[in-house]
């Protein structure tokens, strides 16, 4: 008997639906379990996805649960959509108790329903709100994927990419840290096939040696020139999830930047954030820190200190209500 993929996306909104939608463009799923307590706009949304099924690879049965979270117990994965687009118009930390006062309306209900599978969390600001996920539900942080940098290295390398007349698809080039303002680009570490940028910037100059601090910048807020035009992401966004999606159904053991649970690298314990990591049916299965420059280490401590800060910003509820042991 064949497999069946189910998989399920709390939240409706800009993001959550294009994630339905990118899923089913891409084949994954067999069953989609959608949920948001907004009655009409999820009805809507699955008859709009329904409407579709002709234009998909293959059927899928799409099923409309509203605030019913116990039914994606038998899911696969769970992304995590929830969220107030809005309140993140200047910052990403402008959802922060937002976010936070939704995750603890379902995810303990959905980890007592018996979940076993994986949460891809894409809400913001996504480091403090996938760490809010393993508090609040204890389970294995490895099988909690925040979304993290993983778009903004996307980003990172569209803009190298401009810059050098590179495929991004040949370029390796991560941000790191806070999926927010706090990130940074790792450029000590970006190769062209296993060719650094540094060694190609002292051979051809006119071509490598593009400012840095600019492309970091670019990476870091270039999602708020789609937020000026049309108050929201969501196509890079859903993209990056279904990617994510992607690598654990298919056990692909695929690299990128997102954010894990630090357990010591770079010097950091307790709370997730973006380092490269090995995404596979088990989750994270691995971490690949690499080394950094001083400067990059430095960088790296602030932007954990920025999420820690954030954290403390929820006060004592966050400690008392943790199932973490």
């Amino acid at each position: 008997m064949a497999l069946i993929r189910k998989i399920g996306i709390v939240g409706q909104g800009h993001v959550g639906a294009h994630v339905a939608n990118r899923l089913l463009e891409t084949g994954i799923p067999d069953e989609l379990y959608l949920c948001d307590i907004n009655e009409r706009k999820l009805a809507a949304e699955v008859q709009d996805l329904t409407d579709t099924l002709s234009f998909y690879p293959h059927n899928c049965a799409i099923v409309g649960v509203g605030d019913e979270y116990e039914k994606l117990a038998g899911c696969d994965v769970i992304v995590n959509a929830a969220g107030d687009v809005l309140s993140s118009a200047k910052s990403r930390d402008g959802e922060l108790f937002v976010t936070t006062d939704i995750a603890r309306t379902f995810v303990h209900r959905i980890t007592d329903a018996g979940f076993q599978g994986i949460w891809v969390s894409i809400a913001n600001p996504c480091d403090v709100i996938a760490t809010e996920i393993w508090r609040l539900s204890g389970y294995d942080p490895k099988r909690i994927i925040g979304s993290g940098t993983a778009l903004d290295s996307a980003r990172l390398r569209n803009v190298i990419s401009q810059h050098t007349g590179i495929d991004q698809h040949s370029i390796n080039a991560y941000m790191l840290g806070e999926h927010g303002f706090s990130e940074f680009a790792a450029f000590s570490a970006v190769t062209f096939g296993g060719k650094s940028l540094d060694a190609l910037t002292a051979e051809q100059p006119e071509r490598f040696g593009f400012d840095r601090a600019d492309a970091n910048d670019h990476a870091v807020h270039n999602g708020y020139i789609a937020m000026e035009g049309k108050h929201c992401t969501e196509y890079s966004v859903a993209s990056a999830a279904c990617r994510i999606v992607q690598a654990v159904v298919s056990n692909e053991h695929y690299v990128t930047a997102c954010s894990t649970l630090l357990t010591g690298e770079y010097g950091h314990s307790g709370l997730f954030a973006s380092i490269p990591c090995v995404i596979g049916a088990n989750g994270v299965e691995q971490t690949l820190p690499f080394a950094l420059t001083d400067e990059e280490q430095k960088a790296f401590d602030a932007s954990c200190a920025h999420i820690a800060g954030n954290i403390e910003r929820l006060g004592d509820w966050w400690r008392s209500e943790s199932r973490v042991k």
